[in-house]
């Protein structure tokens, strides 16, 4: 297990689970993080996300969604993801080498404002693995997370995440494709999504925003 929690990261793994987390993450270029946020601050996180605006974004050539303004769920995620000992130990499981920092958002597919996702790669500004937990206060319906190779057209992996607070992790890289499939049914599909970078350092990060 890997946990977010409210005052510390747990992880509680054996050695042999080690070695089997890192043999699937090598077969298939994913992990299933179960409870990887604690459910009473999974709670607190979804009361916040009851108050917090959402807008329109457009992301040319791939999809829309709503975004979560920048708040106290989303400031909290960030220094939460961004802790050291999470940060070594999801190097150790990947392989992916030094992590600098990590860098996300919430955002929210709803099948009544047409929604959608498409085949992309997330390649980019040193991102080398990307996150998506669950923040969904009603079940969704479809909303499966594929990965195939760029090289083909087989779909490597089909990854449901229906429980809140769960995580899927997954590789970032130019040899590999992934994408949300539709959402159906009556409820969104929100999620706190964004990419562990090998730079800048987190605290580079901070400064660059506060300098811009």
């Amino acid at each position: 297990m890997i946990q977010l929690q409210h005052d510390r990261t747990l992880i509680a793994f054996s050695e042999d689970q080690v070695r089997c987390a890192q043999e699937h993450f090598k077969t298939y270029a994913y992990l299933k993080l179960p409870s990887f946020i604690e459910p009473s601050l999974l709670a607190r996180l979804l009361d916040v996300l009851d108050v917090t605006a959402f807008h329109e974004r457009v992301h040319p050539g791939i999809g829309t969604e709503l975004c979560a303004a920048p708040g106290p769920a989303t400031g909290a995620l960030e220094l939460m993801m961004n802790d050291s000992t999470l940060q070594a130990f999801v190097s150790k499981l990947t392989g992916c080498g030094p992590i600098g920092c990590y860098e996300g958002r919430i955002y929210r597919l709803d099948p009544a404002d047409g929604h959608y996702d498409s085949w992309h790669s997330d390649v980019g500004q040193d991102r080398m693995l990307a996150v998506s937990v669950n923040l969904c206060r009603m079940p969704f319906e479809g909303g499966r997370l594929q990965i195939r190779r760029a090289d083909s057209e087989e779909v490597l992996a089909e990854v449901d995440n229906p429980t809140p607070g769960d995580a899927v992790m997954f590789l970032v890289d130019p040899s590999m494709r992934h994408r949300v499939a539709s959402v159906t049914g009556t409820y969104p599909r929100t999620a706190w999504a964004g990419w562990f970078r090998s730079a800048p350092q987190f605290a580079d990060l901070l400064r660059e925003r506060l300098a811009g």
